[in-house]
């Protein structure tokens, strides 16, 4: 067997051997816990069906109903027949279990939903996405948790249901904080996780001061205070005048303005703002939008830099950047990622207000 490592959103994958798969871990399970098995604790969460849409081979968006039916939390003894790589152990497992009706007309072939499916810390962090591939073809069992055996139908006729279970990994002492699924059609669809905590390991207050590792123009390390002011939500009108592509002109717009001081002893360039990035619920990374204005009036809910000269070390500076996020993906946090020598990332809850 070997095991996909997918991160939500993320382009590639890694291609992990497992073994063992035979074993008692692996199979059908019939309901209830056995003595090698510890059952699975399953998360109050809401499983409202919604439209959603799939775009096979044909390119065209198919309409689905999508329903998440049950979230479980896992062992990492449910996996010990898997051999993870260093990034993955530790991490706790959960088993997302989604019902799938084609209401179209149309037949439906390489049905793949749980592609887009993610599940996704209190804090915007996207879980690792795994997938189990039977190598061994003497395998008796497909080397699946009993927590989470549904395997769904890559074709489904009009009005036909089908149901999958996708296993997630987060970093240990991380809530989980809702489900997202990313919608071809542009869109994100979310659904909550109950008694999810709002704070989480690592992630500062929206507006609390932080000191962050940088470089300056001659890759020299850096230090800076930085403070998140705002997180605004935007209009794509507020874009109009720009060239925006097909798929940009679907997303938000979202102003993120952040004051920095500089604590060091060097110049630095007022363009710190390039390493944020904003955090959507679904997990979803978005970096700084790059717009061509050269000596255009910029964008007026999101105004440049001030001053627009070197920032000398004890001086202050304010900075916008514009980030886009899907429809329905409302930003959970905002990090700094730095550079030089000892830098690391800083990570602040962000919740956008109305714009005003």
């Amino acid at each position: 067997m070997r095991v996909r490592r997918r991160t939500a959103g993320a382009a590639g994958a890694l291609m992990l051997l497992a073994v063992g798969c035979g074993g008692a871990a692996g199979g059908k399970a019939s309901p209830g816990a056995s003595p090698a098995v510890v059952p699975a604790e399953p998360l109050p969460m809401v499983s409202a069906a919604r439209a959603g849409t799939w775009s096979g081979s044909d390119h065209k968006a198919h309409p689905l109903r999508l329903k998440p039916t049950r979230l479980a939390l896992g062992h990492a003894s449910d996996l010990a027949h898997i051999r993870l790589d260093d990034g993955l152990k530790g991490m706790v497992p959960y088993y997302l279990t989604v019902s799938y009706t084609n209401t179209g007309k149309d037949v439906l072939s390489q049905l793949s939903p749980e592609r887009n499916f993610s599940l996704n810390g209190v804090d915007g962090q996207a879980g690792e996405q795994l997938s189990l591939f039977r190598t061994d073809p003497l395998a008796t069992t497909n080397g699946l948790p009993p927590e989470c055996q549904e395997s769904g139908k890559g074709t489904l006729a009009a009005g036909e249901t089908a149901a999958f279970c996708q296993i997630f990994m987060l970093p240990k002492g991380l809530k989980p904080g809702n489900v997202s699924y990313k919608d071809d059609g542009g869109d994100t669809l979310l659904w909550q996780i109950g008694g999810a905590q709002q704070g989480a390991r690592g992630v500062l207050p929206a507006h609390q001061p932080a000191d962050a590792v940088t470089t300056d123009s001659d890759r020299r390390t850096a230090t800076v205070l930085a403070t998140p002011k705002r997180v605004r939500t935007g209009s794509p009108a507020d874009l109009s005048r720009f060239d925006l592509d097909a798929d940009q002109k679907k997303l938000v717009p979202y102003y993120v303005t952040v004051e920095y001081r500089n604590t060091g002893r060097q110049d630095l360039l007022p363009s710190l703002n390039d390493s944020l990035v904003l955090s959507g619920a679904s997990g979803q990374q978005a970096r700084k939008m790059l717009l061509l204005d050269i000596g255009g009036p910029g964008v007026a809910q999101c105004p440049e830099a001030v001053p627009h000269k070197m920032l000398k070390p004890g001086a202050t500076v304010t900075e916008c950047t514009i980030h886009m996020l899907p429809k329905g993906d409302p930003p959970a946090s905002l990090t700094f990622q730095g550079s030089g020598d000892g830098a690391r990332p800083v990570t602040w809850r962000a919740a956008a207000d109305d714009g005003k």
